[in-house]
């Protein structure tokens, strides 16, 4: 396991692509000018010990020096031992709707980003509850197993998109049956299941049935709603720029909507709760106060201890790097010339 101390000294990698495209520029603008001086067999007549390679190196020789000191500064962290350790709390699984209506824009800054933000928020207040996160449109999707690797979940969950799965339609049976794989039988904890979606459902199954075999496995379905009862229709975009509308096989223009009742009826069956997803604050706070009214049952973990640092081995590498840059210079060495080994001759 790896972890970052001061993932802000990364932002110096950005340096890179910019020191890289002010080199090209500065070498296109040297080649003009040179042409202008003399022809190509001239110039290469009065300075023959010129080198186009050592610049390229020189270059690739203090980038990678000043990434190896980014990274030294940024100190990373392995953990050496994996423990076991007891910790209380709730087992949570997330079902998200990645169906391509939760693309509907009647939420900022659209349906999807909204449920996304709603989870990550709710990540953000729990303490040691252990998570898990279910994918799902036309069929459900295992995304993340049960974890307490909170870093993790977030970094599955901003990956979520509605390409993610061919078959479209909202299944929300299958999400609540593969659900119901996700908890420890083992360890009787208290089992949650948060559906996000906007409560469309196309799924051919029977829900009702998903819903009475997951409650008798002592899971709560809490139901969260993502967008508006009045409908937004669904764009279709193309790097950010909006192309046309989804339209139906009459050519008509798909207008999809918030259904609070399937939400709230799911949620009733389920010994659960309806959430309307529009205000985060007050949703993540209601959210927060259902959680810490349920009993945390204890359980086993697995987590790293005695991280050790490891930013020595990034800091030699930088200050070689660096180093040798200094000798690296722009004429061509003799005795590689005489190798050729850069055809150079």
């Amino acid at each position: 396991m790896i972890q970052l101390d001061e993932k802000t000294y990364l932002y110096l990698l950005f340096i890179i692509p910019v020191v890289i495209v002010f080199f090209v520029l500065l070498q296109i603008w040297k080649k003009r000018t040179q042409r202008k001086f003399a022809d190509l067999a001239l110039l290469k007549r009065l300075t023959p010990d010129k080198s186009d390679f050592k610049a390229t190196l020189k270059l690739i020789v203090l980038l990678l020096g000043v990434a190896s000191l980014a990274l030294a500064l940024a100190n990373p962290k392995i953990g050496t031992k994996l423990e076991t350790v007891k910790r209380e709390g709730v087992d949570i699984v997330f079902a998200v709707d990645v169906s391509k209506s939760m693309l509907a824009e009647d939420i900022a800054p659209n349906r999807l980003e909204k449920s996304k933000r709603l989870v990550s928020e709710i990540i953000n207040q729990l303490a040691s509850d252990r998570i898990g996160i279910i994918a799902y449109s036309g069929q459900a999707f295992p995304q993340l197993p049960i974890t307490t690797d909170y870093g993790a979940a977030k970094m599955f969950l901003q990956s979520m998109n509605t390409d993610m799965l061919s078959s479209q339609g909202t299944a929300i049976d299958q999400a609540i049956t593969l659900a119901s794989t996700y908890y420890n039988d083992d360890e009787q904890t208290n089992r949650v299941l948060f559906i996000l979606s906007d409560g469309e459902d196309h799924s051919e199954g029977s829900i009702a049935q998903a819903i009475e075999d997951a409650t008798k496995e002592g899971i709560r379905i809490f139901t969260i709603g993502v967008g508006k009862t009045k409908g937004a229709p669904i764009p279709i975009k193309r790097k950010g720029v909006l192309e046309t509308l989804k339209k139906d096989s009459n050519g008509e223009v798909v207008i999809t909507k918030l259904v609070e009742e399937t939400l709230i009826d799911i949620a009733n069956q389920g010994n659960g709760e309806y959430i309307n997803g529009e205000n985060t604050e007050t949703a993540v706070e209601f959210i927060k106060e259902r959680l810490n009214e349920m009993d945390k049952k204890e359980f086993e973990a697995k987590q790293f201890a005695e991280y050790k640092d490891q930013f020595q081995w990034f800091l030699a590498v930088a200050l070689l790097l660096l180093f040798l840059d200094l000798f690296i210079l722009d004429r061509k060495t003799k005795w590689l010339k005489k190798l050729n080994l850069f055809n150079e001759r």
